[in-house]
């Protein structure tokens, strides 16, 4: 009761950034599902298709720091506002495509600068401006838990739209969805009439944007979890991009498809919220680690056998729970290195490390699976990927030097 007593006067602002994530991240973790139908329809490739969200994820990464910077400067309501409103313009066009530049320029540059001004990273350092330190890690989970609710509602409407009317009323229902971010993105934006808690002495302050920049290069941590963070965009975006055309070349039933997806994103709020509450209990970049060698391991047993629909369902079931458990950690790392003030900005940082490995993962599944014919390459490189990273992540975390104050 003390906890929610405390909460009550920023609920709304909470609210508006979960619903703009839930339903910005939903949307976009279902495009896989019309990607067998889109390829057939205007005879695109599985790799020209991965193509094309490998850019959205490209803009997305590259341009979150800018995002997070401008957001600093002008306030988070217009870039929140105006990246709401390009995720319709996106939606849109990708729906009227009728061929490669359509899908490229909608589902692709568009959709990926809209999520640089609406998810994980601008809505965490929202979450982290509204709320004290030790509720921060929480909190952040719980926000993390609503990024996917919203594929619960677009894989099974997508699914069925598409099924039903072809691949075009599966976008036109998610832009249906997505026109909800809008509103959203206004509460949100009332975090710009919060004052900004002070910075502690080992964090950085009111320095300028180069200044903050420096101070996280030089930051071993920082520079370790960025690395690690590479290889859990790839992992996840060759899942999303490429499990339905996976599970359709395996005679699977096409629903299986919005199942694994839903599924997901059900255990996602699970795992979001167990990860919040223990990176505010133990070593986060530890878990971080601990995140990636466990991901490697479902994934490694999962493409090993053949698959069936209930250990499809138990693959979604696992991965959903070690899904964005990621974003609290992170977050909350940046916060804790640097303080709130450039925290989207370094955030963002790190998150175009994420995303240049969310390239590899979309796109590079489908380049190999269309010079081998299988993806059994793909998967075997993203569980020794996976590995690596998890071990340095956690090595580094356990037996490395501690983070030292991040002077500017």
């Amino acid at each position: 009761m003390a906890v929610i007593k405390e909460l009550r006067p920023v609920l709304p602002i909470l609210l508006g950034a979960s619903i703009m994530l839930s339903l910005g991240m939903g949307v976009r973790q279902s495009f896989g599902l019309v990607m067998p139908s889109l390829t057939r329809d205007i005879a695109m490739s599985v790799a020209d298709f991965a193509f094309a969200m490998s850019v959205q994820n490209l803009a997305w990464g590259f341009l979150q720091p800018v995002a997070g910077a401008v957001a600093v400067r002008r306030g988070f309501r217009p870039v929140m506002v105006a990246g709401s409103a390009l995720y319709l313009a996106g939606l849109t066009l990708f729906a009227l495509a009728d061929g490669m530049t359509g899908v490229l320029l909608g589902g692709g540059v568009l959709i990926g600068m809209a999520l640089a001004c609406t998810a994980s990273a601008i809505s965490l350092a929202v979450g982290s401006r509204a709320v004290p330190g030790a509720l921060r890690s929480f909190v952040l989970g719980a926000i993390t838990a609503t990024g996917s609710l919203g594929a619960v509602l677009a894989a099974p409407l997508g699914q069925a739209l598409t099924q039903e009317w072809g691949w075009r009323a599966g976008l036109l229902g998610f832009l249906v969805l997505a026109a909800g971010m809008l509103p959203a993105a206004w509460l949100a934006g009332r975090i710009d009439r919060l004052p900004l808690p002070p910075a502690t002495a080992n964090q950085i302050g009111n320095v300028s944007a180069r200044a903050a920049l420096a101070s996280a290069t030089r930051s071993p941590p920082f520079l370790v979890m960025t690395g690690a963070y590479f290889v859990c965009g790839m992992q996840l975006l060759f899942i999303t991009t490429h499990l339905p055309s996976y599970l359709e070349i395996c005679g699977m039933d096409p629903t299986l498809s919005a199942e694994a997806l839903a599924a997901i994103a059900v255990f996602n709020v699970f795992g979001s919220l167990f990860f919040g509450w223990a990176g505010g209990h133990w070593s986060k970049l530890a878990l971080l680690g601990g995140i990636y060698i466990a991901r490697s391991v479902v994934l490694a047993a999962y493409f090993y056998f053949p698959p069936t629909p209930l250990s499809t369902l138990v693959f979604a079931s696992l991965m959903g729970f070690l899904w964005l458990g990621v974003g609290p950690l992170v977050a909350g790392s940046v916060a804790e290195m640097f303080g709130l003030r450039w925290q989207a900005m370094i955030q963002g940082v790190a998150f175009m490390s994420h995303q240049i490995g969310s390239f590899l993962g979309a796109f590079g599944g489908g380049l190999l699976f269309d010079m081998m014919g299988s993806y059994d390459l793909a998967w075997r490189l993203g569980v020794a990927m996976g590995l690596v990273a998890g071990v340095v992540q956690v090595s580094f975390a356990l037996l490395g030097p501690p983070p030292k104050p991040a002077t500017a």
